[in-house]
This record gives C-alpha cells, structure tokens and sequence, in this order.
C-alpha cells in the first residue's frame, strides 16, 4: 500500500515526484466566446449557438469577465501577469468540441511563475511552485450510458476553464491533497468558481513520476532518472485523487522492482492514464501528447490581451485578504481552534459574516459556538456555505450577546437559531414569541433547583458525598434543572445554588 505520509524528498533511492494540473470552470454567467448560458443540470444541447458548436464563419468575442478572475486567481497565486498574451488554437479531434479545436492559450498565458503555500499538519508549510494559470475554454461532455449509442452534450463546450499547472514540487499525497484542497479554497474564496466537484467545476490531472537516485540531485541525468511520467486524466474528486495517487505510486514501485531502468521515461515515454472508481484502480489510455501533437498556432479571430497596470491594479485591490492570512489571524486574534479557523476560512463571505458579527459586539467564542453549531449542521444539510443560510450580522451578534448576558441558556438560543434559519426576524422578537427568554426571578429558580434535587435524591448525594461520578451527577441535576424550566433557567445562576445546597459533607 502507498504511504500516505510524506515522501522524504532527499532519499538517496526513490522520491516521488509529482506535478498537478487544475481545472477549474469559472463562474462567469455565459460562454467564454459566445453569450449561451454557462449553467448546470439543463436539458442537453439547450445552451449552444453557432460559435460553440463550430459553424462555419461563427466568430468567437471574448468574455472580459473570465479575463478578470484569471487574472485575480493569477494575482492571489503570486503570479507574474504579463502585459500582452495571446489566443491560440489547439488541435483537439473528439466529438465533444465539434470545430475540432480548441482555444487556449501556449506560450504567452495571462499569468505565470507564482506559488501557493500550503499548510500541512503539525503546523509545517510546503511552497509549491506554479508554472502558468492560463484561460480557455472547456470541451462538452461525451455521455456513454444511454441504450444504444453515446450521446454528446454540448451544453459545456465553450464554458470558460482557468488551467493551473504546477511545478513538478510535490513529493508526497499529503502534498497533493493540501495543495488540491487549498487551490479550491483560494477560487471558492475568489469568488470565481462554485468549485462543486459533483457538477464538474473542478477536475485535476496529476503527473506522476519517481526519481531513482539521489534525492538531492533531482533532475541531475547522472545522479539517477526518472520512471515514466504518467497523468492520469479528469480526477473530479478529492477521493479519487488520493486513491490515484497512491495507486499509481505503488504501481512505479513494483516496476522499478520487476523491470529495472527499463521502467524509465527514457525507454517508456509519457503516458496518460484513467481511473476506474468501480475498481479503484488505474488503467493505461494511450501515449501522451506533445506540445507539437497539438499544433499550437495563434488564433487569427481573437485579438491578443494586453495587460494595462490600471487593469492589473484595479483586479489587485479586490483581491483583499486571503483565506491562509484569514487563518492565521483569526488563530491569533480570536483564539479559535484550528479545525474551527479552517471552516471559517472556506470561503470569504463566511468569514465576513463572522468579523461583521463580532465588529457588531458579538462576543467572538458564543459567535463562533452558533455557527459551529446548529449552522454548521444546517448548511451542511443544505449543501450550502454558512453565509449563504441567510442569518445576518446583525442577528447573529444579537443572539450571541443574548446568550453572554445570560438572557438565554444554550437550548434556548438553538430554538431561536431554528427560526432565523427558517424564516429570518430579530432574535429578541423570537425569543420572546417562543417564551424562552431566562428568568431573573430568584426564587422561581430556586424553587427550580429544589425541585430538581427533591426529584433526584440519589445524584444529589452523590454530589453531596463527593463520590467518584460526583461530575457526572452534577451534570445530570443541571440538565433537569433546565428541564424543569423549559430552559429559561439561567445556568450560571442554577449552577451557584446547586453548588451552595450540594456542597460535599
């Protein structure tokens, strides 16, 4: 089985080496180079028009839309954005794009040579380099399940796809899987891409190699060589990812094993590879292409995209904070968790809802408590992101404040936070419609407390005697308590009288 821990890239014998090519669908409302609707899960063939299924004399225009948010992801990924970059055409003979090529961009992309750095467990960072992010549009999707023939849907041929190539820098699965999961986070948080994975918005092809040699002088031809390159193609899963991955890495090392230096890219060449998730396991397709099997050449249609600093200046201020940073200082300012840091970090309105919250005067742990809690578990019913549940700033600041002054116990602000996620309104208002707003009179909580311990003789001796499930007894008494009460108690306030009548003999 392959590790999934990280390869030790100075190995003097085998150190696997990985680069990872994304694709990413942007989130634009229309095609890259026609106006049909850039829109999943409609009948076949209902978003196409001339130009994307190649009819003779259509001409392409370009989405300027798609130009921004390449350049933004360009930008957010450290990369240099050149001032002039061109279209070209790329040879493509598969049904799924029918004018048999495809425009992309070769030579001269809209950003290139920047690098994301990604966080790993036990606090450790990997800079993985990038290559090139370049624009172009996506092929349609060839449909194989029906009776008698395969179909061809042409309904995301066209649709703008950012590409981001890396370098050949990951030397491990962990790599891959926190660069891929941090790649989508950045264009989630982008706002350019939805990044859903069961719609196809994102797909990834790894390139997968091992150097047999010395781990220090990788890509030195006399300290060792390399086993063939294999990419596998169209992974849209993280699950399919990581299983890949660690296939194809065992599978190298039984060739290295079985067949020596004839298992090398010298010998074997480059190939591409698919994966069988019925099996999870891989299966040769065919001998990669080249640069040159493409017949790159500029497109005679599309003028070239020149870059002007105003241009780049304007996208580079919207950019803001990024998620990592976003991280880091809501570990250091708000003293959040790690795991509670990373899922408020998934995408930037989350974020916002959270710092626009606690700007309002929500106190940041019952902030945070609320969306970790019943708003988690609704958005993930939901399939959404938390912002996207629809409960305000304001609401949300409201509630948490409530909660911290002790005018409502933790099951009585759930009950709240059910109707604000069902039909919006102002907690107070709610609160006081359901009749769970906490009681301040002393002597209704006391009688409360004495109804409590009267009904449950046996816990509160236990608490009493100090015996060894004192905690636990406690605990329990404290829920009857708010049981008693329809949850209006105020536990702080349950839990001094209970203490002071329960106090160990």
């Amino acid at each position: 089985m392959a590790p999934t821990e990280a390869e030790n890239p100075t190995s003097p014998t085998l150190t696997t080496v990985i680069g990872l090519e994304i694709h990413c669908e942007l989130d634009t409302r229309t095609k890259m180079f026609c106006r049909c609707l850039n829109r999943f899960g409609d009948p076949p063939n209902t978003h196409t028009c001339p130009v994307c299924i190649g009819m003779p004399g259509a001409l392409p225009v370009m989405n300027r839309q798609a130009v921004d948010m390449t350049i933004k992801a360009g930008l957010a990924l450290n990369c240099q954005v050149p001032e002039f970059t061109k279209w070209d055409r790329k040879g493509y003979y598969y049904p799924d794009l029918p004018k048999n090529y495809q425009i992309s961009q070769y030579d001269l992309p809209l950003a290139r040579e920047g690098y994301l750095d990604v966080p790993l467990p036990g606090g450790r960072t990997s800079r993985i380099r990038v290559r090139r992010a370049h624009l172009e549009e996506d092929a349609g999707k060839n449909v194989h399940d029906l009776a008698a023939h395969t179909g061809v849907d042409l309904n995301r041929a066209g649709v703008p796809l950012l590409e981001i190539v890396s370098e050949p820098d990951i030397h491990s699965v962990e790599e891959v899987m926190g660069y891929s999961r941090s790649m989508r986070r950045l264009v989630r948080w982008l706002g350019i891409s939805q990044a859903n994975m069961q719609m196809g918005h994102m797909r990834f092809e790894p390139n997968i190699s091992i150097w047999v040699g010395d781990g220090q002088r990788i890509f030195d031809e006399s300290a060792g060589y390399f086993t063939p390159i294999l990419e596998i193609k169209n992974l849209n899963s993280f699950r399919s990812l990581e299983k890949t991955v660690e296939w194809i890495i065992d599978y190298h090392r039984a060739q290295i094993i079985e067949r020596g230096r004839d298992w090398s890219l010298e010998k074997v060449g480059k190939q591409n590879w698919g994966y069988r998730d019925d099996l999870e396991c891989c299966e040769f397709q065919r001998g990669k292409e080249e640069a040159h099997d493409y017949r790159y050449f500029p497109d005679p249609d599309l003028a070239p995209v020149r870059v002007e600093a105003a241009w780049r200046d304007r996208i580079a201020a919207e950019i803001g904070e990024l998620p990592i940073a976003r991280k880091g200082r809501y570990l250091a300012q708000y003293q959040l968790s790690d795991k509670e840091a990373d899922a408020l970090t998934e995408d930037a309105p989350t974020g916002d809802l959270l710092d626009s919250a606690v700007k309002l005067g929500g106190p940041v742990r019952r902030v945070v408590n609320l969306m970790m809690g019943r708003m988690m578990a609704a958005s993930n019913q939901k399939g959404s992101t938390l912002a996207q549940l629809g409960v305000s700033a304001e609401a949300l600041a409201e509630l948490a404040g409530m909660m911290e002054a002790g005018k409502l116990s933790a099951s009585a602000a759930d009950r709240v936070m059910e109707v604000l996620l069902a039909e919006g309104g102002k907690p107070l208002d709610i609160a006081t419609r359901l009749g769970v707003l906490a009681v301040s009179d002393a002597s209704a909580i006391e009688a409360w407390v004495d109804a409590a311990i009267a009904a449950n003789a046996g816990p509160a001796e236990q608490v009493r005697t100090g015996d060894k499930k004192a905690k636990q007894a406690f605990g329990f008494l404290m829920g009857a308590v708010m049981k008693l009460s329809g949850g209006k108690a105020p536990p702080a306030a349950v839990k001094q009288l209970l203490e002071q009548k329960l106090s160990p003999k």
